[in-house]
């Protein structure tokens, strides 16, 4: 039976999804955050043939909607991260994993794929025992990577002195693995939440979860607060630019009554 492995940072403000920020105060982001982890965990759970696992860095105690969070993962080992960096806590965590489920495979995944489904997990798992596959990778979009699965999850040892969070990731971590003989198989592209345009996307792409709903409340703060310009703005995504545009109206002269500018 396949270890799912999730690896997540306990969503406390301003140490989670700073890159929300803004529209996102550190609170609202760290919300937004504890309701990717949330979907996450539920799509995990709910994969069947699969032991789930959290490998978690930093307290639910001290987090938004902690006590949630908590509750869901009731009855699952719960693994604290450990290491210098994300890449050795990484390796750290399969290796953890390999100890407690000898002879197991492992599929990791993070918490920056809210819009993750079961089918899609199950399928995943499925790509990993077929023949002649030693490890599966599922790039992201932003040339990182979403999901690692290995038949030998002490083949993690590959990640140490991967630069993680890079353009590069992917090609990068690849290459390790292939560099020990695995042979790789790929699993679909997906879109990590990294940014606000990002969660915007992956909100289309998952309109009914948690992640979503999070999303919503804050948009419809923004909008609130906004002109019809610069509603239809930040319906594109253009946050940034709606702002600009409020400023700059401050700025312009009143045109005069009567006759053009």
């Amino acid at each position: 039976m396949t270890v799912l492995l999730v690896v997540a940072k306990a969503p406390v403000a301003g140490a989670v999804k700073t890159r929300l920020c803004p529209p996102a105060e550190p609170a609202q982001a760290a919300r937004i955050a504890a309701a990717a982890l949330r979907d996450t965990l539920d799509a995990a759970a709910a994969t069947p043939g699969v032991v789930p696992v959290l490998a978690l860095a930093g307290r639910f105690a001290d987090a938004e909607d902690g006590a949630d969070l908590a509750a869901a993962v009731a009855g699952w080992p719960v693994l604290a991260q450990r290491g210098d960096d994300f890449a050795d806590r990484l390796a750290h965590a399969h290796a953890d994993v390999a100890a407690a489920y000898p002879g197991r495979p492992v599929l990791q995944i993070g918490m920056d794929t809210p819009q993750l489904t079961t089918a899609v997990l199950a399928a995943a798992v499925r790509r990993l025992g077929a023949p002649a596959t030693d490890a599966v990778l599922g790039p992201a979009e932003d040339g990182g990577w979403w999901a690692l699965g290995l038949r030998d999850p002490r083949q993690a040892a590959a990640l140490r002195g991967v630069p993680m969070s890079t353009p590069d990731t992917g090609r990068r971590t690849r290459a390790a693995l292939a560099g020990r003989g695995l042979r790789i198989g790929t699993l679909p592209v997906l879109r990590d939440v990294d940014d606000w345009t990002d969660a915007l996307a992956v909100t289309d792409l998952a309109p009914t979860g948690r992640f979503a709903r999070e999303v919503a409340a804050l948009r419809a703060a923004e909008v609130a607060a906004l002109g019809a310009a610069e509603i239809a703005a930040l319906r594109a995504g253009e946050v940034a630019v709606a702002r600009r545009a409020r400023e700059a109206a401050a700025l312009r002269p009143a045109r005069p009554i009567g006759g053009r500018r």
